[in-house]
């Protein structure tokens, strides 16, 4: 396999965007929720529906980054799942009907416990093509961010709204793929503080690096995709997605899809 494919996919994809005067649409679903099987349906759908990068959640008992919606969706996935192999299976499976970026967020004990050079190179095997690990600061994460590129996975790394400046550009450097920035202070799904000073840090980070900036947490609205999706690269619809799922039942898939038009039309000024 190639090294670089993971990174590789992340640079065509977002190519591709800029060439149609598109900002990325990055969904958030929690793997496993309700069932595995389900989530292998899902994605292709939510692909073809308009979403350009999925990040596919890994279940963990203390979701520390997380609010209740995606807290519930880790409860309710986590026996899912006898470990992280298993997960890896559902990917690829979803790579062979799936042409866009797939990216993991889970937390570091997951991927300590398996091995970091073990799980980048079986991870790359599988047919992802990056990773989020919120509880990994990138000050301790050199031996990551070098198995990383190794394989050619792309590690992403989260700036938040109180990151120092000096330590924002040390982020966007170090990030592979595209820069996670964090709209508020606190967990997903929530609006406290949201979105403050996030022109500002746009502004600052544009002046450093190339890297796309990619802002998620508290995006629940077809508007809100577009304000800010207007500022940045793109935007990622988490806790709006995993809730409209559970809440439609049986008819998850169908309000899914439909949450992915809705956003897509709106960020494409429909």
């Amino acid at each position: 396999m190639n090294p670089s494919a993971g990174v590789d996919r992340f640079s065509k994809t977002f190519a591709d965007l800029r060439a149609r005067s598109r900002k990325a649409l990055v969904i958030y679903l929690m793997a496993g929720d309700p069932d595995p099987a389900y989530t292998e349906r899902l994605v292709p759908q939510l692909e073809t529906a308009g979403a350009d990068i999925i990040e596919l959640g890994f279940p963990f008992s203390d979701p520390v980054a997380d609010g209740p919606v995606i807290q519930a969706a880790s409860q309710r996935a986590l026996h899912q799942f006898t470990g992280i192999g298993e997960y890896l299976d559902l990917v690829r499976r979803l790579r062979d009907t799936c042409g866009i970026p797939l990216v993991l967020m889970t937390y570091y004990n997951i991927i300590f416990r398996y091995g970091e050079r073990a799980f980048a190179r079986h991870a790359r095997e599988a047919g992802l093509d990056g990773t989020i690990i919120p509880d990994l600061p990138l000050d301790e994460a050199g031996d990551w961010r070098a198995v990383c590129d190794a394989e050619g996975l792309a590690a992403i790394f989260l700036e938040a709204p109180n990151t120092p400046p000096d330590q924002a550009q040390a982020i966007a450097g170090a990030s592979r793929g595209f820069v996670y920035l964090v709209s508020l202070k606190g967990v997903t799904g929530a609006e406290k503080g949201f979105g403050s000073n996030l022109e500002e840090r746009v502004q600052r980070l544009r002046s450093h690096c190339d890297t796309p900036l990619i802002v998620g947490f508290g995006i629940s609205t077809p508007e809100r995709a577009r304000e800010f999706g207007a500022m940045t690269d793109g935007v990622v619809v988490g806790s709006a997605m995993v809730h409209a799922i559970h809440r439609a039942g049986g008819d998850g898939e169908r309000a899914a899809v439909e949450l992915v038009q809705a956003m897509r039309a709106a960020m494409d000024g429909h």
